[in-house]
């Protein structure tokens, strides 16, 4: 998607609809808003310990989820025995007092619970991936049109990390020079399968391994790092290209559990490789933005600039990175990007979702660019499980 597009859907914030939802005028004098987290899973679960550690600006007053194990997990984080307990979304979203919501549900639920939402005037934090397939990317587009006041956020943290905003302005800044080249990866060496109390609940509890729920792995973790790509190159993949499979885990489930995508961005003039396996857990997290000046490697928390050796004796600062003190990383020289580790990147997530409820202001992982790396993720798939090579099409319009 171009910047114009984004500028343009900006402007509806300052010149669109008001709508009479007294939802979206309130002020930070109103105090902490009020939420509800829909889904207590392991991300829910994280997402309600984040918001507990932030009682100046949020305040839990109800909890939703289908299975009644996590909810009664999920009550145990009642620190002032007050919420409210759902197994229906739609009750929850009755709640008058009410003011935002946490999607935090498997990834098939991500849409009808976000229309609900949308429709009953809350605001919105919508984990990712927004959605489950492009289709629903496009409408929850449309909708958001309709509501220039009402704040969608997809759970894409890295775009809210300083780490990650530092690296985007040395990429910028042409610190890199030019950059051709992305590789990443995400693997463990784990069935990533959760323990089944009752074997009727298998599929419940274990989605992720079935198709008719889940985005697997590509959904799961590198859409992350699939975001960030689209987001500090402001582009969208334009060709895709992958292949996995089942190799290590037979065990019934139907996403594979080894995969490798390849996607083009020839306006850039970039290739990006994604690629995720539960067979091996030695590289763990990589994320490597290669160009003709130097080669950024990050983790989620830290990163380090390795200049290319005809920079590496440049006064001992490379590229804008001033200040900072030559490490050893890998056995090859490198300097870090910010001094300290940083911060698990939903707080500074949940802080901007609450100056935004505050402003009416559009959020930097917003229901557009939310889209545009729903449907770079289901290209992925596309392409993964069809052994077809995929292209983006022009009939995906974002504006």
């Amino acid at each position: 998607m171009e910047r114009r597009h984004f500028l343009r859907n900006s402007g509806l914030l300052a010149g669109g609809l008001l709508l009479g939802n007294s939802l979206f005028a309130r002020s930070s004098a109103a105090g902490p808003v009020k939420i509800g987290v829909i889904g207590c899973g392991d991300r829910g679960t994280g997402m309600i310990h984040s918001l507990n550690q932030m009682p100046d600006l949020f305040r839990i007053t109800a909890v939703c989820d289908v299975l009644d194990f996590r909810l009664l997990a999920a009550q145990k984080l009642d620190k002032t025995n007050s919420w409210k307990t759902y197994t229906d979304y739609r009750k929850l979203l009755d709640q008058a007092d009410i003011e935002a919501a946490v999607i935090a549900t498997p990834l098939h639920m991500h849409y009808p619970i976000a229309t609900a939402a949308i429709d009953s005037g809350r605001h919105l934090y919508l984990e990712k991936t927004m959605t489950y397939n492009i289709e629903q990317a496009l409408d929850l587009v449309k909708r958001m049109q309709q509501r220039p006041k009402q704040v969608l956020q997809v759970g894409h943290q890295y775009r809210y990390s300083p780490l990650y905003y530092k690296v985007k302005e040395m990429i910028e800044a042409g610190d890199l020079g030019t950059i051709t080249q992305i590789d990443c990866r995400w693997d463990r060496n784990t069935t990533w399968r959760r323990p089944t109390p009752n074997p009727s609940l298998e599929r419940t509890i274990n989605w992720r391994m079935y198709r008719e729920y889940s985005g697997g792995l590509v959904a799961e973790l590198l859409s992350h790092q699939i975001d960030f790509v689209n987001w500090v190159f402001d582009t969208h993949p334009q060709d895709f290209y992958a292949t996995g499979g089942i190799d290590i885990h037979k065990d019934g489930r139907e996403t594979y559990d080894n995969v490798q995508v390849m996607m083009r961005y020839p306006d850039k003039g970039l290739t990006a490789n994604f690629g995720a396996t539960c067979g091996n857990a030695r590289d763990g997290y990589l994320f490597k933005i290669k160009g003709t000046k130097g080669m950024i490697s990050l983790l989620t928390d830290q990163g380090v600039l390795y200049p290319e050796k005809s920079l590496q004796k440049e006064k001992g600062t490379v590229d804008g990175v001033t200040g900072a003190t030559r490490i050893t990383w890998n056995k090859d020289g490198g300097l870090p990007i910010l001094p300290e580790p940083t911060k698990d990147g939903t707080s500074y997530a949940l802080k901007d979702f609450y100056n935004k409820i505050q402003t009416h202001e559009l959020p930097d992982s917003n229901v557009f660019t939310g889209a545009r790396t729903a449907i770079s993720v289901h290209l992925a798939n596309q392409a993964l499980y069809s052994k077809i090579a995929c292209s983006w099409s022009d009939t995906y319009v974002l504006t």
